[in-house]
């Protein structure tokens, strides 16, 4: 009996020394701030979030959390970092940073010459810069009241509650495993609990409407059920109103983790499937990431959507108990065990064939978000993915790869107005971004800008893919477009200084056209790249030349081919001469990659019903002349 008390107060004694030292070190007097030169804040009703990934301590204690927030021609951006009060900072008036001790960012108005900007610091708890808080005032926002300050008795009281329920629930664990006693039993269905699925530990999952509102979701425990698409493509089935139970998933392993979320390879127990699927991938968004959730949730939920070349969505699921900060949100998606196209090519060299098939997936992916009808011509919204990066491409065969990650994506919708989409700011990966979205100069009028700065971003995918094709002779290892010229994670302002200021673009040496495929390829992506918006092609231009490709791959590669033949159809086709101009053009490095008049012809072929132009060859004679070139 005295061992009994004598373990407990070992217990109790060691507990609180942990939490002593647990104190000591969040009063630590080096502040972490977020740490970013530019990043695109996500807001709702007063308040901010910076949307920056990256954090530092300060190198003194002296120094503050900043944030400077500015509005220029509609885009807001945000810079935070660490800042010392007595040094002087570009164009903010020193003394609004003067003795700072709130731990809270609230915004200052800051005179400027150009657009709008707010400036704020804060003190005392890590990524304070992170949240900013705005009263009313230029930016439109409505004014946040100010919290009401905390009694000094509940400050005190709280470090002996915490340490008394800490000691309570140690003792309570000790006891159980002392006398073998079980605690809660386990949900039937799951025999056991790992760390990883901390996510299923909590309160039984419901499955929400995509479309439920902000303030309905947050303030009430609706019993609405969102309906999972259960089919497949193509078959989508009548899901309004329909209650569904929430699938039985058990996560398995962590494969990814991006800005708003993580993606678990999971698996469906007790031998359920869905679309014949056991393994699954399941996204989870924290809950202060619902925002993005619901947008994904939205742009994957409509069965308009379905294509063999978009991620099959299973399901959206709503996780956790009744307080908010332990919501999860989950998207529920087909799991493709190779991985994304970025990881795919960091391990593996692609054939010609394999990189003529993958790219026109992926252009058959993009041209299907892009357009205003399904396969089977029902109309659809138009969408603009708006983060099209070789990380958010699935790939699900070595011949095929899926478009995925919308969290970003917009629907290109007549009724919105110029005022909606410019309120969608700038967003995107800086290193995939278009001329215009780096200067801030979309044209909000023309729904089409938004589908030319995906196009852009797809040229940059397809490079990286053609970097590593056999094709081209020696394969280096790879880099993402622009890897020799920019850091691993490259600022809005360095890719502005790069793609704005210098023009410039990721190199095709000479060698990569030397393969009369690759040559075309490249030709392509060049077009596609275009610094103006209105000379790039369209996604589903690029399908045909792709599609085209394929088809002419069988003679490409038989060394039995007549070349006299051959030659003789270019005559009778009157290129010869272009296709000759075309592939000097390939082996200047220091041309400005000009458009050949072979790729005009066909782009001029695809588009003509857009531009009005009388067409001179029908679809069979387009083919034929694709042959004739090759």
């Amino acid at each position: 009996m005295v061992l009994g008390r004598t373990s407990r107060v070992a217990v109790l004694a060691l507990l609180s020394l942990c939490l002593s030292a647990a104190a000591g070190f969040t009063h630590l007097s080096f502040n972490v701030c977020r740490w970013c030169e530019a990043s695109s804040p996500v807001c709702r009703d007063s308040v901010c979030v910076s949307n920056c990934s990256l954090s530092s301590f300060c190198s003194s204690t002296d120094e503050i959390c900043i944030a400077i927030w500015r509005k220029f021609n509609e885009t807001m951006t945000v810079q935070t970092m660490c800042h010392h009060p007595a040094l002087p900072l570009e164009g903010v008036d020193p003394t609004l940073l003067q003795n700072v001790s709130s731990r809270e960012c609230h915004m200052v108005p800051q005179p400027t010459e150009e657009g709008a900007m707010m400036v704020c610091g804060c003190k005392g708890v890590h990524e304070c810069n992170d949240r900013l808080i705005f009263d009313k005032g230029a930016n439109g926002f409505s004014k946040l009241q100010s919290r009401e300050v905390i009694p000094v008795v509940l400050v005190s009281l709280v470090p002996p509650v915490l340490v008394a329920l800490v000691a309570t629930a140690a003792f309570y664990f000790y006891r159980t495993r002392r006398f073998g006693k079980p605690g809660p039993p386990a949900r039937p269905d799951w025999p056991g609990k790992p760390s990883q699925e901390l996510y299923q530990a909590l309160d039984p999952a419901r499955q929400v409407e995509c479309g439920e509102s902000i303030a309905n979701h947050q303030s009430t425990e609706s019993n609405a059920k969102i309906p999972t698409l259960n089919n497949g493509i193509g078959d989508a089935i009548e899901w309004q109103g329909r209650l569904t139970t929430p699938l039985p998933i058990k996560l398995e392993t962590l494969v990814g983790k991006g800005r708003f979320a993580e993606v678990w390879k999971a698996r469906l127990v007790q031998n359920d499937k869905v679309n014949s699927h056991e393994t699954v991938a399941v996204k989870v968004f924290p809950a202060m990431e619902y925002a993005s959730w619901r947008n994904e949730c939205s742009i994957y939920s409509d069965p308009k959507l379905q294509h063999e070349n978009i991620v099959t969505f299973l399901a959206a699921e709503e996780r956790g108990g009744p307080g908010h900060g332990h919501r999860k949100y989950w998207l529920v998606l087909a799991y493709h065990s190779l991985g994304n196209l970025q990881e795919f090519l960091t391990e593996n060299a692609l054939s010609w064939e394999e990189l003529i098939a993958m790219a026109t997936s992926v252009a058959k992916g993009l041209a299907h978000l892009h357009s205003d009808t399904t396969p089977k011509g029902v109309p659809k919204v138009p969408i603009a993915h708006r983060d099209l990066k070789s990380s958010n491409i699935v790939v699900k065969s070595r011949q095929d790869c899926a478009l995925c990650d919308f969290g970003l994506a917009l629907r290109l919708d007549v009724s919105l107005t110029v005022d909606d989409y410019a309120n969608s700011g700038q967003v995107g990966t800086a290193r995939y971004m278009a001329p215009e979205v780096l200067e801030s100069r979309v044209n909000l009028e023309d729904l089409e800008a938004f589908k030319q700065i995906d196009v852009y971003s797809m040229a940059l995918v397809l490079w990286e893919m053609a970097s590593r094709c056999q094709a081209i002779g020696e394969v280096k290892s790879f880099e993402p477009a622009f890897g020799s010229k920019v850091c691993d994670q490259p600022c809005v302002d360095s890719m502005r200084d790069l793609v704005l200021r210098d023009r410039g673009r990721p190199e095709i040496p000479s060698t990569w056209t030397q393969h009369q495929g690759m040559s075309v390829f490249c030709s392509t992506v060049t077009e596609c790249w275009d610094h103006d918006p209105e000379a790039r092609l369209t996604a589903d231009c690029v399908v045909e030349r792709f599609t085209a490709l394929q088809n002419e791959d069988t003679d490409w590669q038989n060394p039995d081919l007549n070349q006299e033949e051959v030659q003789g159809a270019r005559e009778e086709s009157g290129l010869t001469a272009d296709l000759d101009q075309q592939q000097e053009d390939s082996r200047d490095k220091d041309s400005d990659f000009q458009s050949s008049s072979i790729s005009q012809n066909l782009h001029s072929s695809s588009t003509s019903s857009f531009q009005g132009l009388d067409t001179q060859t029908d679809s069979a004679e387009e083919s034929r002349l694709v042959a004739s070139i090759v």
